[in-house]
């Protein structure tokens, strides 16, 4: 008889174990406790909860990746992706928010920033005393956000100064420090583009407006103007023209994170749905109890249940990412199909948790209208789903005679 103990000792890869669970279900505590009363008002009035981020940083849920000597916890990009796990289930748009802040902000100054800037900046980050954001996006640059970039960065002595615009920025209208990226060489195309940290009270930035967005409508969204923005030299990330590699490794990451925000939302759509076939009743009995029902709650057990079983893994390949590292390979591959896989599949649970509600479903105050709205961000940022697919056959058919 063969021997199965192996198997069962490594049945964990596909769980979490305890600190893992532990870190998720505190995040979901957290969550569930401080920021599930604030959604539905920041859906409805585009509301921004200043003394949330704060009470973020007291619970240790800011700097997940970034070391304890820096302000925070000193753990790796699996836990980051539990935090943000627990606390989409409960307020997505402070969990979006938490995304850009965390991640593209202050996780991408740990990575390439220098140690004086790391000092200055990350501690009020990992707090939540201020609030960060990313600016890389610009009005006639989306998914070509690097070959086509226009906003430019001229060295003038001891400053560099920026102008230019940015566009659907997370977080832009309440941003306190903002990794931007301009072109400081156009004759290098995209590998002439330059990370600064920018601050807000710096002369010649200013939001141009907020944006209104469908959904994800309490996570502040804007348009950034930068005119002769004068930035100390000392804010230039990772050197010059150094922009390319610290924005694709970044991506990466970036998309990595994005696939346990749509899990946390497909979980809570799915709960949603159960209770509601449960309590529900027509012709005299519970909607559950008709096979059609159940066959809609099937559906979209199976597609969280990969939705969570893609995310980990992507998040455990993801984590021991050196500074640097990305951008190419079986890693930039491997994220992209995460987050096309995760944000095509939750759009499907939710279509399918919005019909199982019927009408209560279509009803714009109800939960899972404000989580069905949340959907098609996920299909568009951080690359839209055409350009994922064009990374992973690119990735598939390298070599191959063009």
């Amino acid at each position: 008889m063969q021997n199965f103990t192996g198997l069962n000792e490594k049945r964990n890869l596909f769980d979490l174990d305890a600190d893992q669970q532990m870190i998720l279900d505190n995040a979901d505590r957290f969550a569930r406790n401080e920021l599930y009363a604030l959604s539905e008002k920041m859906d409805n009035e585009e509301w921004w909860p200043d003394e949330a981020f704060p009470k973020i940083g007291d619970n240790g849920l800011f700097g997940i990746t970034i070391p304890e000597e820096y302000g925070g916890a000193g753990l790796d990009l699996v836990a980051a992706g539990l935090v943000l796990q627990g606390m989409a289930r409960w307020n997505h748009a402070m969990a979006l928010a938490w995304v850009a802040h965390d991640n593209l902000c202050a996780n991408n100054i740990y990575r390439n920033g220098n140690d004086e800037q790391r000092r200055k900046y990350l501690p009020d980050l990992c707090s939540g005393r201020k609030i960060g954001a990313l600016g890389l996006t610009e009005p006639g640059a989306g998914s070509d956000a690097l070959g086509s970039m226009r906003t430019t960065a001229r060295r003038d002595g001891d400053h560099y100064v920026l102008n230019g615009s940015k566009i659907y920025i997370t977080n832009g209208p309440v941003a306190d420090v903002l990794l931007v990226y301009a072109k400081t060489d156009k004759e290098k195309g995209a590998h002439g583009i330059s990370a600064f940290i920018v601050e807000k009270g710096m002369k010649g930035f200013k939001v141009a407006q907020k944006l209104k967005k469908m959904g994800y409508r309490g996570s502040q969204t804007g348009e950034l103007l930068f005119e002769d923005c004068r930035v100390p030299a000392e804010n230039l990330v990772g050197g010059e023209n150094r922009g390319v590699a610290i924005v694709m490794s970044g991506l990466d990451l970036e998309r990595a994170m994005i696939s346990p925000l749509c899990l946390g939302i497909a979980e809570r759509a799915l709960e949603l749905s159960v209770e509601y076939a449960k309590t529900r009743k027509q012709f005299a009995k519970p909607i559950g109890s008709f096979q059609m029902v159940q066959s809609m709650l099937a559906d979209m057990y199976v597609q969280v249940e990969t939705i969570r079983a893609f995310t980990y893994r992507v998040l455990a390949a993801a984590a021991p990412l050196e500074i640097g590292e990305g951008g190419r390979g079986d890693i930039h591959m491997l994220t992209a199909a995460s987050v096309m896989y995760a944000a095509e599949a939750t759009h499907k649970v939710l279509d399918l948790a919005v019909q199982v509600h019927g009408g209560a479903g279509y009803i714009w105050e109800s939960e899972i209208n404000r989580l069905f709205r949340s959907t098609k961000l996920m299909e568009i940022g951080a690359g839209t789903t055409e350009v994922r697919k064009m990374i992973i056959a690119g990735e598939l058919l390298k070599g191959m005679e063009r």
